[in-house]
């Protein structure tokens, strides 16, 4: 796959997409045929040729896209179209994670020089079986945009869902969508409101009512109920009126529906021109009227979930300096913040849907809540600030003989490499205090299945924030320390307080720790 002179990336399972090529070109010809002899394109068999022949190109797109890499840049052809990008104008290459539905797919994206990015066609991975082989793949194209270019980064960047370089369209738009909802809702707040004052002062209407004026009393009309169709989803229930009189049927609630039965007299009570209200002997249908309240409470609804992706844009906007592959802090603050809005206000928009207007009771209320929104928004933007962090400085540590005098502690956090200490990855927590520091499985207490880390042989090389490499399952609120183990680069996660503490505590251990003696060489 890999030379000096040149790499190249091959679509996997080659050979079934071009037999899937051939059954797609004869589902053509099958619907060409059918379309002919059987005089139109309305035939099963049209369709199921129509169908193949879409997978047939599908599959020819993807069979026919081929990358390459040499001296000169990278090369990528597809069935549409060839392009050429030179090293000169790359700036970086990194992995890109599309997250579906039950899986990852990992592809290659380009950095190039004016900040735009490009995602190749190849190579990818869409399992854990072929992630070695995209691994491989990616290590040559760095490796060749290394000899012929200038990267820009010595690792490889990794752009997950949670990183700074991520997109902002999917949030900018459903933000967009949800302010534009709540106007709409907010604008019918009044005209709803309206609408059910009217029904409610409407009185019935007497010989004297002019025709024109007619539409906004109430009438009555006698039906018989024909029967009653009862729906089992959230489709509309129907009452079928004896011989279509004085309409056919009308759409009622399910509930409605069930207390009518074939052969009950009924009374329709009808305003502006449409049935309100069905009446029998035994039971009463009444159509709902959305009230202002109603309204209000869509309009804050949809303001409250608008603010969550605005949320992401702020912290995205926040995190501009920072690499694109770094992890943002995470906005769920601000949907606690949110949510303890939506406490007061959605109550508030029910009973003052039109606001206060001048009631000591809607004032205060207002007035009590918005300090408090006011205050959670602001511990929300302290909570998601970006905490650069530090190494901390030789000899801060806890000297030893006060640390054997002290307690155990446990404190959360996880080497991310296997280890003979951290064997399997099985340790969730660091215990100091009253022994050597070790890793174990559990928050304690007690040192049960501790494993002793070797302060001796590890030392500190620096701390940096996550990044899209270290995973998904480490917190956006932790730090990574980059250890050497012997040799051996290791990466330790923790919160930043906790991680400073560990960080003196292994600093302060290795220099009490008698020296480790080579062994004999092999």
């Amino acid at each position: 796959m890999t030379d000096a002179r040149e790499v190249s990336a091959h679509p996997l399972r080659k050979r079934a997409q071009w037999c899937s090529v051939a059954l797609g070109a004869a589902g053509a010809g099958l619907a060409g045929v059918r379309a002919v002899y059987a005089g139109g394109l309305l035939d099963v068999w049209v369709a199921v040729g129509l169908l193949f022949a879409l997978l047939g190109i599908v599959c020819l797109y993807a069979a026919t896209t081929r990358v390459s890499a040499d001296a000169h840049g990278l090369h990528t052809r597809t069935l549409l179209r060839r392009r050429h990008i030179p090293w000169s104008g790359i700036a970086d290459l990194r992995t890109y994670i599309q997250y579906g539905r039950n899986q990852q797919v990992h592809r290659v994206s380009v950095l190039l020089r004016d900040g735009r990015t490009r995602r190749l066609p190849l190579p990818l991975s869409a399992s854990s079986g072929d992630r070695p082989a995209f691994d491989a793949e990616l290590d040559a194209l760095r490796a060749m945009h290394r000899r012929s270019g200038a990267p820009e980064s010595g690792h490889v960047p990794v752009i997950s869902n949670r990183a700074a370089g991520r997109g902002t369209a999917v949030p900018a738009l459903l933000c967009v969508l949800l302010l534009a909802g709540a106007g709409l809702a907010a604008w019918l707040v009044p005209v709803v409101g309206a609408e059910k004052e009217a029904w409610t002062s409407a009185v019935p209407c007497t010989t004297g009512t002019p025709p024109a004026e007619r539409a906004e009393c109430l009438s009555t009309q006698h039906a018989v109920i024909a029967r009653a169709e009862v729906s089992r989803g959230k489709q509309s229930s129907w009452l079928y009126f004896a011989d279509g009189r004085p309409l056919e049927r009308l759409g009622v609630s399910r509930e409605g529906a069930r207390g009518f039965h074939a052969g009950d007299e009924v009374e329709l009570t009808v305003w502006r021109h449409r049935v309100r209200v069905v009446t029998a002997e035994h039971h009463v249908w009444r159509e709902h009227f959305t009230g202002a309240g109603e309204a209000a409470v869509i309009a804050a609804l949809c303001a409250l979930g608008a603010g969550y992706p605005g949320a992401r844009l702020l912290l995205h906007r926040r995190g501009r300096r920072l690499p694109d592959d770094e992890v943002l802090p995470s906005a769920l603050p601000f949907a606690g913040a949110l949510a303890g809005t939506a406490v007061w206000l959605l109550p508030f928009c029910y009973v003052h849907p039109m606001g206060p207007a001048g009631s000591p009771t809607a004032l205060v209320w207002a007035a009590a809540g918005a300090p408090a929104t006011l205050g959670m928004f602001a511990w929300a933007w302290r909570a998601t600030r970006i905490r650069t962090p530090g190494t901390p400085a030789a000899g801060t540590g806890v000297p030893a003989r006060e640390r054997r005098e002290k307690e155990d502690v446990f404190l959360a956090a996880r080497f991310l490499e296997h280890t003979d200490y951290n064997p399997n990855g099985f340790g969730t927590h660091i215990v100091l205090g009253d022994g050597p520091p070790a890793v174990t499985p559990h928050p304690g207490p007690g040192r049960f299945a501790a494993r002793r880390i070797p302060v001796e042989r590890l030392s500190v090389t620096g701390v940096r924030r996550v990044r899209g490499s270290d995973g998904d399952t480490v917190a956006r609120s932790w730090h990574i320390a980059e250890l050497d183990d012997a040799g051996e680069p290791v990466r330790l996660a923790a919160a930043p307080a906790d991680l400073t503490r560990i960080l003196q505590e292994l600093e302060a251990g290795r220099r009490t720790a008698p020296a480790v003696e080579p062994g004999p060489s092999v």
